[in-house]
């Protein structure tokens, strides 16, 4: 348990940024979630929609530090792959 004065604010300021985290970390896989869904549907036009509102979720995300730039990156990129491999069927 924290013991000093700053400890205790960081204990607390943790425990709030903690929260914040899992809402954006939950918000971002609900986006690719919907990406992913299209796909399997082989909807194309559902899972460019999806994207568009995916990609910033993804990036927002990188840049507050739930995820890596790179991951976030990378993800999106698979799924853009994914989605254009659906057009040539």
């Amino acid at each position: 348990m924290a013991n000093t004065k700053s400890a205790k604010k960081a204990a607390r300021q943790a425990a709030r940024r903690t929260i914040v985290n899992k809402s954006r970390r939950s918000r971002m896989r609900s986006a690719v979630r919907k990406i992913e869904e299209a796909i399997a549907a082989g909807d194309r036009s559902r899972a460019l929609g999806a994207l568009a509102e995916a990609e910033p979720a993804l990036i927002r995300a990188a840049q507050k530090g739930i995820v890596h730039r790179n991951s976030a990156r990378r993800k999106v990129s698979r799924l853009a792959h994914q989605i254009a491999k659906l057009e040539k069927k």
